[in-house]
């Protein structure tokens, strides 16, 4: 669903081991990582949406996983001009999403990739909690920040944060708030 504004209404799904590494995964066919998300039908809810897109693209059922929390609105990212399909109508000029934060209570071997005809990876691996802002393409870059620091003291208590839970800025500033 496109909203008048142009934005598609979409689920972001960030997913946690035990430890609190991050599931990161690569689009098929491309040198291109990123968190698990996908759009939100007519008939959907966002946790419904989340459970469908997390079963397609990852292959996790309700059953592994537990919801940590969500974003309690949406966050938006545009889309850079040269991939704005012009021609489309509704014409879509970026993504509105609800970002949820998931424990897996499965096992690494419950995750499958191939449980489509078109699946969206072709491989997976955990990662520091800040590091998919050092991969992830720029004009989501923002998006991926501000759900990161949303979820970040559900995952690491206060205590528990430290330098290796800070993201640095590249001007030499603390961003961990």
């Amino acid at each position: 669903m496109i909203d008048p504004e142009g934005y598609r209404q979409n689920v972001g799904i960030i997913l946690s081991s035990q430890e609190g590494k991050l599931f990161w995964a690569r689009r098929i066919g491309q040198d291109a990582w990123q968190f698990p998300q996908g759009g939100i039908a007519a008939h959907e809810s966002p946790e419904q949406a989340l459970f469908r897109e997390l079963t397609e693209e990852v292959g996790l059922l309700p059953a592994h996983v537990k919801i940590l929390g969500c974003t309690k609105g949406w966050l938006r990212y545009q889309l850079p001009a040269n991939l704005i399909r012009r021609s489309s109508r509704p014409l879509c000029i970026g993504q509105k999403q609800v970002w949820y934060l998931l424990r897996l209570l499965g096992r690494e071997e419950d995750v499958r990739l191939d449980t489509t005809q078109s699946p969206e990876f072709d491989f997976w691996r955990w990662v520091d909690y800040w590091h998919p802002l050092d991969e992830v393409v720029s004009f989501k870059r923002k998006v991926y920040e501000a759900a990161l620091r949303h979820f970040e003291p559900l995952l690491f208590p206060r205590s528990e944060r430290g330098p290796k839970h800070r993201r640095s800025r590249s001007d030499g500033s603390d961003s961990s708030g």
